[in-house]
């Protein structure tokens, strides 16, 4: 089996404990990206199988039709639409799917909550600047202590981080769908039922959403423009859960509200392309939501595992 590693940005898919289970097979890991379907052709047309990092190649018609060798494409976490599943069972190419854990990026969510509550990225590059205890106009950080903190969508990663918010005595609220509501009431949190109510009284509010057809833009510049000023938008899930550019025009007409993403409509982000890069109310991290050891290790033994399963099956 000829096996392909897209996309390891960090080049450490080969020191993971995970990768000696199949470090006997012959692997090429893919360090850059590669972002035309003719560069993917080109690098892995021989290939019987990839081993995708999340959602970082898309997956489409196009490029399957011109990998004739390609069997197996095994996914780390659970396949998302950036994979044409229709288009995989045409040119009968096996998809499997693994597992992830939420820890990863429910720590990072709160982590950019504390920072950019505190502005400390700010203060961290003032200072390597000789710029003492200065967070330019962004002024004062504030406490989380009593702030009201909106979770949209109470799925594993905003059980969690409702349940740090509650060890930082924050009033948490989530919004979401009927069940989501329903589990929050049962797990002692409040909820509401009103998008507006949502927007208009949090003082920070964090995205947990999978992004499909219902989810898509659900976000609004309406809803962005009830945030309070001095308020703080954190988008750990998917970019195209806002309105295009909203987030760009709010945030460049109101110089108080903040944001903090990890997301991005293209990714890799460039400065060039990426307006939001380009504001200092925004803190911005590269995708790196699920990028740690811990979470990793669990990713790719998983997705080895099961191209290991698929070969001693004779699946394809």
């Amino acid at each position: 089996m000829k096996i392909a590693v897209l996309d390891d940005y960090q080049n450490v898919v080969k020191d993971l404990e995970a990768f000696k289970l199949i470090k006997s097979y012959d692997v090429k890991i893919f360090n850059s990206s590669l972002k035309t379907n003719e560069d993917l052709v080109k690098a892995i047309i021989d290939f019987d199988a990839i081993v995708l990092i999340r959602e970082r190649t898309i997956i489409n018609e196009e490029l399957l039709k011109k990998l004739p060798n390609l069997k197996v494409i095994s996914q780390t976490g659970k396949v998302g639409s950036h994979i044409d599943m229709k288009a995989c069972e045409k040119y009968n190419i096996k998809v499997v799917d693994g597992k992830g854990s939420p820890i990863s990026t429910a720590e990072l969510t709160f982590a950019l909550i504390l920072n950019s509550s505190r502005n400390i990225n700010l203060y961290e590059s003032n200072l390597k600047k000789n710029i003492w205890q200065s967070s330019s106009f962004l002024g004062l950080g504030e406490s989380l202590y009593n702030k009201n903190l909106g979770i949209w969508g109470y799925g594993n990663i905003g059980k969690k981080v409702a349940k740090y918010a509650k060890a930082f005595d924050m009033n948490v609220t989530i919004y979401g769908s009927e069940n989501s509501i329903k589990n929050a009431i049962n797990d002692g949190f409040n909820a509401t039922n009103s998008k507006e109510e949502f927007f208009s009284n949090s003082d920070i509010i964090t995205l947990h959403l999978k992004l499909n057809e219902n989810t898509k833009e659900c976000v609004s510049k309406n809803d962005l423009l009830l945030m309070k000023d001095n308020s703080i938008l954190i988008n750990t899930s998917r970019s195209a859960l806002i309105q295009k550019d909203a987030l760009f025009e709010v945030l460049s007409q109101n110089k108080t509200k903040k944001a903090a993403i990890d997301v991005f409509d293209t990714e890799p982000a460039d400065i060039d392309d990426e307006p939001l890069l380009k504001l200092d109310n925004v803190l911005a991290t590269p995708h790196i939501g699920f990028v740690e050891k811990e979470n990793y290790e669990l990713y790719f033994k998983t997705a080895f595992e099961n191209l290991i399963n698929i070969k001693l099956t004779n699946e394809y």
